[in-house]
């Protein structure tokens, strides 16, 4: 090695350490995809422990003042993420389910892309993606929308190779995660071309009193325990008492979402009240009405019992039938992607 090369190296390994980027131990290794990458706080969000998993499927922990605890990150990088340096993906935002966490969302079809990086960002157990009315609740700050708009995505996009523009990112979701993939692109429909629900609770209007109902199910039986009016207000339709439920509510505001591709998966429950999916069903029905009044383009899906919707899913509100939803819809972004 040349006085000039180790010259070098010393130069740059003081100019990193002066702005605070000092490379860990086993960076080196990320950097040639054999550990997850190393990524640089901002956006007010810090991150905490160290990163767990492979070099290609991994989550971080973050902490941020937006939203009170620790909260995971789940990325999921195309296989050849590392093979061409110059090479930069679109993104899809894929949001969990009530009371979930983003590092039980094993769907394999997630898994399947090379054209895209997937991130999926906790929502908490009855966050419901929303800068929630009240802050000072035993929960504490639960500013979610704030938390993944205004921090996740420009995080993302300073720290992995995404094309970072409204083209090239989508955002998708189940059950709870469905209303948030709805809501956040009706309130930023300049962020997301693509907009997808998988059994969401996308009507919260006095139609579906029982996913409103259900709402508040949500805030006041998980631990702390919250009020109900909590979230969204009073969930009560009297002397529009609810005005904030309607403002929120996906079903009555479709037509923000001119410009966004929409799609819908949904089942019916094989017809048991008991089941969620009989009365998300309703929902769905509900929110392509308003598209087809509109005269708006989508796509919706309908697989009834799921007895032809592939090998895993039988109508239900279920993983098995979330997993054939993203078997047919991955695919679908990838060709949004591409054209």
């Amino acid at each position: 090695m040349t006085r000039t090369s180790i010259r070098w190296r010393m130069v740059v390994a003081l100019m990193a350490a002066v702005v605070g980027m000092a490379v860990p131990a086993g960076s080196a290794q990320a950097a040639d995809g054999t550990a997850p990458p190393r990524m640089a706080d901002g956006f007010g969000l810090t991150q905490v422990d160290t990163a767990v998993g492979g070099p290609t499927n991994f989550h971080i922990t973050v902490t941020t003042p937006q939203v009170t605890g620790k909260h995971h990150i789940k990325i999921i990088l195309p296989s050849g993420y590392y093979d061409d340096p110059a090479r930069r993906y679109p993104v899809l935002y894929f949001l969990h389910g009530s009371p979930d966490d983003p590092i039980q969302q094993n769907y394999p079809a997630l898994t399947t892309s090379n054209e895209m990086i997937t991130v999926i960002p906790d929502g908490g157990a009855r966050g419901w993606y929303a800068n929630w009315l009240n802050q000072r609740t035993p929960a504490g700050a639960q500013n979610w929308e704030n938390f993944h708009l205004k921090q996740v995505i420009p995080f993302i996009d300073a720290n992995l190779r995404t094309i970072a523009t409204k083209k090239a990112r989508a955002i998708a979701g189940v059950s709870m995660g469905g209303f948030g993939a709805l809501h956040y692109a009706q309130d930023r429909p300049d962020l997301f071309s693509q907009t997808a629900s998988l059994s969401g609770d996308i009507d919260l209007s006095v139609r579906s009193m029982d996913l409103r109902l259900a709402v508040v199910a949500s805030l006041v039986a998980y631990e702390p325990s919250v009020d109900s009016d909590a979230a969204f207000g009073s969930p009560y339709p009297v002397f529009n008492a609810d005005w904030r439920w309607n403002e929120v509510d996906p079903a009555q505001h479709m037509d923000k979402l001119a410009g966004v591709g929409v799609s819908i998966y949904v089942g019916n429950g094989r017809g048991d009240v008991t089941d969620l999916e009989f009365w998300v069903e309703s929902a769905s029905k509900h929110v392509k009405d308003s598209m087809d009044a509109l005269g708006m383009p989508y796509y919706y899906v309908d697989y009834g019992d799921g007895s032809a919707w592939g090998t895993q899913c039988n109508g239900g509100h279920n993983a098995g039938c979330w997993e054939e939803d993203l078997r047919d819809l991955i695919p679908r972004l990838e060709r949004a992607f591409a054209s």
